[in-house]
């Protein structure tokens, strides 16, 4: 009895630890889900970054565009094309002798001014000084030989009129008549004879003369020395190609015949028309306006190119202009008054707004958008004239509402 007892009591407490042990599917299924609580916080900081974000767009400084005033010049609006060319002179001369030597004298340097017929170099000479000095003697001795001649065709001539006086009565013999008629003519032959030597002695004399004028090198006319090709002590042989000799001593430049060769499209030429009024404008000098005209235009065209070339001479001149210059020709339809060479102040269209009815600016200065009031003029090409800002201010581009005066701003990269 005992021991059915105590298998009765150690089943009991089996079946309590079982009961222990089971899962209750009621009690699972029946508690709440637990959420992530770190995906709402991340949601909750993207949105107030966002607004933060937003709120600090609108309270800093707004990227804008601008535009620089600048000059411009009235003559763009009668301006029927422009082109591109370089100063040119038209009387230029490399400066040589016919002389061949030694260049011992040379008394100019680039820039130098020259006259016309100014010495400006010298070649050694005393090869050819010596041959003058030789002609000239010649041209000497020809003419003592003339003077011998001549005594003796005046003692040939008295001699032949005695003897005419005694033929008649044969005082003289047929013969000794004869001998002075013949030295008569002989004398007169050797005046021919002296006199032609004395020419062919001056002719040799001019010749010798010549050469040695060769040897001065002169300023073919008015002009400036651009270009010096030798120096003393140089050979020069200008009718070869030897070594180590020069050709050319100086280039002189007329500067009174600087004209503008221009190239310009054939499809353009109709436009163009001789002593047609011009605006030259040089890059070495690009605040200086000159007045041109049309000189010519060369009667071909350039195949490779498709274009003509047309000479735009100066008719203000300015000493500052140099050849080889680049320059830019606008040919015009009318003659620039003196009023319309002056620049005027000119901008964008678009940089000119309205706020409260009058025409308005903003300038950037030191990062905030500056209201400036204007007037406008009349139109300048692509530009406007504008009074009221001054050339290199620096404008807001198409200025939209948001911009008010002192407004924050910064210029967006171009």
């Amino acid at each position: 009895m005992e021991i059915a007892a105590s298998r009765e009591k150690v089943r009991k407490l089996a079946d309590d630890d079982l009961a222990k042990l089971k899962i209750d599917r009621s009690a699972v299924s029946a508690a709440p889900r637990r959420r992530r609580p770190w995906l709402r916080y991340a949601a909750i900081a993207l949105v107030i970054a966002a607004v933060l974000g937003i709120a600090a767009r609108m309270a800093g400084p707004q990227t804008v565009e601008t535009v620089t005033v600048t000059s411009a010049y009235p003559s763009q609006n009668f301006t029927l094309l422009n082109a591109t060319g370089y100063v040119v002179p038209q009387r230029k001369a490399a400066v040589a002798s016919k002389a061949q030597g030694r260049l011992e004298w040379l008394g100019v340097l680039e820039g130098s001014r020259v006259k016309k017929d100014e010495v400006i170099a010298r070649i050694e000479s005393r090869d050819v000084e010596a041959t003058l000095a030789q002609a000239t003697a010649q041209v000497k001795v020809a003419q003592a030989n003339l003077e011998l001649q001549q005594a003796e065709l005046k003692n040939a001539q008295v001699n032949l009129r005695r003897s005419e006086i005694l033929i008649v009565p044969n005082a003289i013999s047929k013969t000794d008549y004869d001998a002075d008629v013949a030295r008569y003519n002989k004398a007169k032959a050797s005046i021919n004879n002296s006199t032609a030597a004395i020419v062919a002695a001056q002719a040799n004399a001019r010749a010798a003369q010549v050469a040695v004028d060769q040897t001065v090198v002169r300023a073919p006319f008015d002009g400036v020395v651009l270009v010096k090709h030798a120096n003393v002590g140089d050979n020069i042989t200008p009718f070869s190609a030897a070594a180590d000799t020069k050709g050319a001593i100086v280039t002189i430049a007329d500067m009174e015949t600087l004209e503008v060769e221009a190239d310009v499209a054939e499809s353009n030429i109709a436009k163009i028309t001789v002593n047609q009024p011009c605006e030259l404008q040089l890059d070495a000098l690009p605040n200086l306006r000159l007045a041109g005209q049309v000189s010519r235009i060369v009667p071909t065209v350039d195949r490779s190119k498709a274009t003509v070339l047309v000479k735009v001479r100066f008719v203000d001149r300015d000493a500052r202009v140099l050849p080889d210059m680049s320059a830019k020709v606008a040919f015009l339809s009318r003659p620039v008054s003196q009023q319309d060479k002056q620049p005027v102040v000119a901008v964008q269209p678009a940089a000119v707004v309205t706020r409260d009815g009058k025409p308005v600016v903003f300038a950037v200065r030191d990062g905030k958008a500056r209201e400036v009031a204007v007037t406008t003029g009349a139109k300048l090409g692509e530009l406007v004239a504008i009074h009221g800002v001054a050339p290199g201010d620096t404008l807001v581009l198409a200025p939209g509402d948001k911009i008010r005066d002192g407004a924050a701003v910064t210029v967006a990269k171009k």
